[in-house]
């Protein structure tokens, strides 16, 4: 029997936030947060990529909670450039933590818009283990906060992306890279989009199999 998410309304910054929640009964399971792409093009945790890594911390046995910006869905308030945003991410944080006070791990991802929003949370949240962001876009949005990146994690990208430069993404390769202490995997997907279309099966191996080898000892 597939495991059945719950919805649920989490006190946010701004308003509740819609969110879709789904609780490992396992003692001592990992927890995650799943973030949506941008909300003014489209974006919303109902989004395929978003669903995909979703429903992949949950086969891996993760509780697991993604969420709908401010203004998305039946989540209140309106957009907020990002800084309301990364709030809105926090406050997912905080309650996924809360209803799991023995997770053993805890993780954030975010797909595109929220690949970004993923990494600046990293940057305040210490007890974050690990982190999987899914098409960043280092040719929009300044990545050069990550100085140093304090924790490790995967990035995945599409060799043939039509909205992220391949140069942009070797730059925050570089950047990260040269940093110690920490190790980010850089995943290729090749000849995908920056949806994933047609390449969701390549995109879900490589996100388990990333958290399966860091899960690995749990």
């Amino acid at each position: 029997m597939k495991p059945k998410s719950t919805e649920i309304f989490i006190p946010g910054p701004a308003g509740r936030l819609e969110g879709k929640y789904y609780k490992n009964p396992k003692f001592g399971s990992p927890v995650a947060i799943v973030l949506q792409p941008h909300p003014q093009y489209g974006g919303t945790m109902n989004n395929r990529v978003v669903q995909l890594t979703y429903n992949t911390f949950l086969e891996c046995g993760f509780s697991v909670v993604k969420i709908n910006f401010r203004g998305v869905g039946k989540s209140e308030g309106v957009f907020d450039n990002g800084q309301g945003e990364l709030s809105d991410a926090a406050a997912a944080l905080d309650w996924i933590e809360r209803e799991n006070l023995d997770y053993s791990q805890c993780w954030v991802s975010g797909f595109s818009f929220g690949a970004l929003i993923c990494m600046q949370l990293i940057m305040r949240r210490p007890e974050v283990n690990n982190f999987v962001a899914i098409s960043p876009q280092p040719n929009v949005y300044d990545f050069s906060f990550l100085a140093p990146c304090p924790t490790s994690g995967q990035v995945l990208y599409s060799s043939t992306d039509e909205l992220v430069t391949k140069e942009s993404i070797e730059e925050l390769d570089k950047r990260i890279k040269s940093q110690k202490g920490i190790e980010v995997i850089f995943s290729e997907i090749k000849n995908a989009n920056h949806f994933f279309k047609d390449k969701e099966k390549d995109l879900k191996e490589e996100i388990q199999k990333y958290i399966k080898d860091k899960t690995s000892l749990i």
